[in-house]
This record gives C-alpha cells, structure tokens and sequence, in this order.
C-alpha cells in the first residue's frame, strides 16, 4: 500500500493501544497512527484530522465506545468505523451494525487487524 493512510486508535488501555498500533505499523509501514484515551480526546482529535480508520474501544470510562461512534458516524458518514471490543454479546454487536461500525472481537490479533484492514482497503 503506497499511500498513507491515517488511523485513529481509542480505548482506555495503553497497553491494547501499544499493541494494535504494532500490529498496524508492522503491515502499513507508512501509515499514521494516533491515539486516544477515551471519547473526549477522541473527538478532540477529529475535530484537528480525518482519519481513514478508526478503530474505538467499547467498555471506556465516561463515554462508551457506541456512543463515541454514533457521533463519529454522525460527523463522518463515510469513514472507517470498527468496534474493537472483548463484549461480544449480540446486543452489542447489533448495536454498532445498525450505526454503520464494523465489529472486531477482542483479543486483536495481527492477522485479525490486518485482514480487516484489507478487506476494507479492498473495497474503498
């Protein structure tokens, strides 16, 4: 992938940051990516950027990850939306598909992360 793509990262976990971020640089090395300790930061953040790619938390203090995403799908009707959560209740599930976010279960996975990412990049 010659272009370089933006990614915006948002859960409350340092740690799951660090390691998706590792996931994503080590497949789309010139890809930038940010990150985000919750909701507020988040939209903070959108509001200096756009992002081709955001990938939100569910289970975050204050704002959750399907409220995060309802204003972000809001704002941007056409970007990359993906729910990276270890709840994988069908409630949950159903909720970000009738808001227009993808869903990706917890733990991530390099492979997991990368196949979403092309298979997105596949159809942009």
């Amino acid at each position: 992938m010659p272009n370089t793509k933006s990614v915006l990262l948002v859960d409350d976990s340092k740690f799951a940051r660090l390691l998706v971020k590792a996931f994503i640089s080590s497949n789309f090395a010139n890809w930038e990516i940010d990150e985000a300790e919750d909701g507020a930061k988040a939209l903070e953040m959108v509001d200096a950027k756009t992002y081709d790619y955001m990938l939100v938390d569910f289970n975050m203090p204050g704002m959750d990850g399907l409220e995060l995403g309802e204003k972000l799908r809001s704002r941007f009707p056409g970007a990359v939306i993906a729910l990276l959560t270890a709840n994988i209740q069908q409630e949950i599930q159903n909720k970000a598909e009738n808001l227009g976010l993808d869903f990706i279960a917890k733990p991530p996975t390099e492979d997991k992360i990368r196949d979403y990412i092309m298979s997105r990049e596949a159809t942009r």
